[in-house]
């Protein structure tokens, strides 16, 4: 079982029936019986990487949209399709291909995918800052130099993460007393990955705090170069602080109840509280691709040019700059 409490007890006599009597309790119940949870999830797992995708298509189909802004969009739609998969592999390897290895790869991939995704949504946040506060140079050599550098410590780190289980760090076999609520990563790993998550939130929070005051600065000094703060301005400005509170809580929303578990809680939970606070950490992948994409006007452009085979001019669509939030 790849999420939920952490697997039962060795029964005391030991010996090679321990461990037949372990698997078949694990294993689905008569009929093939299959947890609605594991549904739920496989149904969210299949939605974002249906989402996702189309979202890399656009991508990779537009050769307008390779500012460093989209490629770091590209690589949060790469990273949750990757874990829409892992989320259908889960299933797939829980029901109908049983197998230890299939269980453990899959554990590892979904870590990878999700600590991308984290990592993506923080560069991110990183570069839509440093777009405001160094507009003058923000466009130039060092802001490619910035995004592979992004791109390359987010996808590194997470790589890092998703092996940890592959390479020995979970609970397997002898070492099931060290299990967490997320079996079978042990209580360490999954403490290390909640604690990473609350210092990117905190970063998050924090870089999007300057950036409202970036926005609210600006609107200040319109205001005193015209005279007054015009409608169109203060409209303008209440509606990207708002945008900031949404794109924050939401990521809040989705992640903070499960990373709080991950921390309190036992292995001898009932897996209902993992079920229920992974699912919405699962949604935030799946609402990526409206806030962060569909939402774009050269992403929604792109989607006319891709479904309908033309542009149709009487549909407007305004141009937006990479600091826009």
């Amino acid at each position: 079982m790849l999420w939920g409490a952490a697997p039962l007890p060795w029964r005391a006599g030991g010996g090679p029936n321990a461990s037949l009597e372990l698997a078949s309790r694990l294993a689905p119940g008569p009929g093939g019986t299959i947890s609605p949870w594991d549904i739920m999830l496989c149904v969210s797992g299949t939605a974002i990487a249906a989402e996702n995708a189309l979202v890399v298509a656009i991508l990779a189909y537009s050769p307008a949209l390779r500012t460093p802004m989209f490629v770091l969009v590209g690589s949060l739609a790469t990273a949750d399709l990757l874990a829409g998969c892992g989320l259908i592999l889960h299933f797939v390897f829980r029901y109908a291909v049983r197998s230890d290895t299939g269980s453990l790869l899959t554990v590892g991939f979904l870590v990878a995918a999700f600590a991308a995704s984290v990592s993506s949504l923080l560069a991110i946040t990183v570069d839509r800052y440093l777009s405001l506060h160094r507009a003058l140079t923000y466009g130039s050599e060092r802001t490619a130099l910035r995004l592979h550098a992004l791109l390359g410590a987010t996808w590194g780190a997470s790589a890092c993460l998703g092996l940890l289980p592959v390479l020995g760090w979970n609970c397997l076999g002898e070492r099931a007393a060290a299990c967490s609520v997320v079996h079978p990563l042990t209580r360490s790993h999954v403490r290390l990955l909640a604690a990473a998550f609350f210092a990117v939130f905190a970063l998050m929070l924090h870089l999007y705090v300057r950036i409202c005051k970036v926005v609210c600065r600006h609107a200040h000094q319109i205001a005193l170069q015209q005279h007054f703060l015009a409608a169109s301005h203060l409209v303008a400005t209440k509606k990207g602080v708002s945008t900031l509170a949404i794109i924050l809580g939401t990521f809040g929303a989705s992640w903070l109840p499960f990373a709080i578990y991950c921390v309190v809680g036992e292995p001898g939970y009932p897996s209902i509280y993992t079920y229920a606070t992974l699912l919405p950490a699962t949604y935030n992948s799946m609402i990526n691709p409206i806030i962060y994409a569909f939402r774009n006007q050269e992403i929604q452009r792109s989607l006319w040019v891709l479904f309908c085979g033309c542009f149709h001019s009487k549909v407007a669509f305004r141009s937006r700059s990479p600091s826009d939030v």
